[in-house]
């Protein structure tokens, strides 16, 4: 028996570090962009902080020293490096396991959508990967409004997919996606595998951080098993 939508439970995935392995050309971008305006080389762990924020928020973060017109400029090399990365054919892996993890909870009935610290034109980007138009019911992104942590993007996710706090659960690697799913009120999961460690991500309120895929599906479960005994 088919679950009426309005029980079905919601799923936010973030992209970087939860679903795309960005690691290393996120950190190339900050890197040639200090470069372009004379500045040191960003250590990856000060960059790995401020990922999941609004770009221009995100590298007033990482260089805060920086004047607004300086800003503007590190933030148009930034978006120049991704550029040539792309005109380059480079194109981000997904993280093994990935695909069928969102294939199988689409198969089960769950909702799913993104809310990313991307532009609009990355999660387009995104969106054009094989099968991903046809698994995300909306997609939402730090051009829309608020970034993360403000709970913007992710009531815009629920409104969309006629969910509620109650039955959406958000999924992210970082601190930031933690603290936009608390300020929703929604049920904060975080990862293993991306930007943030485990304890910066259990600081910050997740209810568990899985390892691997396989310990997100069961955690993912548990929620709407939960949800549906409620």
């Amino acid at each position: 028996m088919t679950r009426p939508t309005s029980a079905r439970p919601l799923a936010v995935f973030d992209i970087d570090g939860t679903l795309v392995d960005s690691r290393a050309s996120i950190h190339q971008a900050a890197t040639e962009a200090a470069r372009a305006l004379g500045l040191p080389d960003p250590h990856y762990d000060r960059v790995r902080q401020i990922v999941g924020l609004s770009l221009p928020h995100a590298l007033a973060v990482l260089e805060p020293g920086l004047t607004p017109p300086e800003l503007d400029r590190f933030t148009a090399e930034f978006r120049a490096s991704f550029g040539r990365m792309y005109d380059a054919g480079h194109e981000e892996p997904l993280y093994p396991g990935t695909m069928e993890t969102l294939r199988r909870l689409h198969r089960d009935g769950w909702r799913l959508a993104l809310a990313t610290g991307q532009n609009r034109r990355g999660v387009a980007r995104n969106l054009a990967r094989e099968g991903w138009a046809d698994l995300f019911i909306s997609s939402h992104c730090a051009e829309d409004g608020p970034g993360k942590p403000d709970p913007a993007m992710l009531h815009a996710a629920m409104t969309a997919c006629g969910a509620d706090p109650a039955t959406t659960t958000m999924i992210g690697d970082t601190a930031h996606d933690i603290g936009m799913a608390l300020a929703a009120g929604a049920h904060p999961l975080g990862v293993a595998w991306g930007f943030h460690t485990p304890e910066e991500q259990f600081a910050a309120g997740a209810h568990h951080v899985a390892i691997d895929f396989p310990d997100l599906e069961a955690a993912l479960a548990r929620f709407a098993s939960d949800r549906l005994a409620a």
